[in-house]
């Protein structure tokens, strides 16, 4: 998969250094998560295309809540829903009030340094998202969970646009994992399927889908 993404980079004119190598990845999952051999459960906060497709095998979900954290298209992207020519907006998640509700999964002790090590190529591949240890609210009680929350510091963090702008830009993007309005609609659609609102894609949505087919 990475050689097929290198190969993409390479197209669009992009240098070796791109993405993240793997001595990047591996130091800064270690610096935030400890070395391998400290085994212990961990928790994995999913508000995107994590709760439907999360790539690693985890041992327990739950209903979640992330407080001070709102959803919002904040990021842009030319490679996988986007291209140079027509950049679309990746979801990322900003400081905000209120909270974010999502899942959370639980990935077993033995297993996590593994799949922790498979869902950081797949997230920080090229450090567009800030990851931290956060409490996150459940049914069954609080945890704190694996976040990957936006880094404003990134050449690609736009922050949040007027909602008007946002539409116009996800009408209008494609790339090599399809629509980016294909994209809303199925994070909108997974969240009513698990009985969860939020406003912001709601509206969104509709502005979107006014602009046409």
């Amino acid at each position: 998969m990475l050689q097929e993404w290198d190969q993409r980079a390479r197209d669009q004119g992009r240098g070796a250094d791109w993405r993240w190598s793997d001595e990047q990845l591996e130091a800064t999952r270690i610096a935030l998560l400890g070395p391998p051999e400290r085994e212990h459960d961990l928790w994995i906060f999913g508000y995107g295309s994590l709760m439907w497709d999360p790539g690693f095998h985890f041992a327990e979900v739950r209903l979640a809540e992330l407080p001070q954290h709102r959803r919002r298209f904040s990021c842009r992207t030319s490679l996988g829903r986007g291209s140079p020519e027509c950049p679309g907006l990746m979801l990322t998640l900003e400081p905000g009030a209120g909270c974010c509700s999502g899942l959370a999964f639980r990935i077993d002790a033995a297993v996590a340094a593994h799949e922790s090590g498979m869902l950081w190529r797949r997230e920080m591949i090229r450090g567009i998202y800030q990851p931290r240890l956060l409490p996150v609210r459940t049914p069954q009680g609080e945890v704190t969970a694996l976040v990957f929350a936006a880094n404003p510091s990134h050449d690609d963090h736009v922050g949040e646009l007027p909602l008007d702008e946002a539409a116009t830009i996800i009408s209008r993007a494609e790339g090599v994992l399809g629509t980016n309005r294909h994209y809303l609609e199925q994070l909108v659609w997974q969240l009513e399927h698990l009985g969860l609102d939020d406003g912001y894609l709601q509206q969104l949505l509709q502005r979107v889908r006014q602009l046409g087919p």
